[in-house]
């Protein structure tokens, strides 16, 4: 093995780690602006119901 081959195994092993430590924030965020835009459109229509 030469030492190539060794830092592209281990550039590759960081890469997957960093990869699956990013996925529950990007879910969290993209979770949070769903949400946020399906309040943002829902809000005006009960608070129209609220004033009738």
């Amino acid at each position: 093995m030469d030492l190539a081959t060794l830092g592209d195994r281990q550039v590759d092993d960081r890469i997957g780690t960093f990869a699956s430590l990013c996925e529950p924030v990007v879910i969290v965020v993209l979770g949070a602006l769903v949400g946020g835009l399906v309040i943002a459109m829902y809000l005006p229509i009960i608070q129209l119901g609220n004033v009738v």
